[in-house]
């Protein structure tokens, strides 16, 4: 009998680091970035507007405003990066994977392009 006892503590113990693992690794929610460095005021007001359009959820719109952000700011890692997450979201994977790779040659040093869950299934850009 106790030897049944200690393997179920055992099995549950893992169990809960499973579980522990498993949660702590859950996906960030994908969110627009704010221009960095000089940009034209231009740019990031499409991007706030975009930025609004995009967490309620209306992709149509915030894929023209952050498409407006790239064509007024076209070596904006983020710009890119934007357009990218509107175009994934509305199911234009081959263009938006096109962007997220702009993106991250664009701005090499930013964690969030680079570390994001929308790059990672493209792989190294190279």
């Amino acid at each position: 009998m106790k030897k049944n006892f200690h393997r179920v503590a055992v099995v549950s113990i893992v169990l809960v680091l499973v579980g522990m693992a498993a949660c702590s690794q859950k996906r960030k929610p994908l969110v627009p970035l704010m221009l960095e460095g000089e940009v034209k005021s231009q740019a990031t007001m499409l991007t706030e507007q975009g930025t609004q359009a995009y967490q309620t959820q209306q992709f149509e719109e915030a894929k023209r405003y952050f498409a407006q952000a790239v064509a007024a700011e076209p070596q904006s890692g983020q710009a890119h990066y934007n357009y990218a997450l509107a175009l994934n979201a509305l199911g234009d994977a081959e263009v938006a994977r096109q962007h997220f790779i702009t993106a991250a040659d664009l701005a090499p040093g930013d964690k969030v392009i680079w570390d994001s869950p929308a790059l990672s299934p493209y792989g190294n850009p190279e």
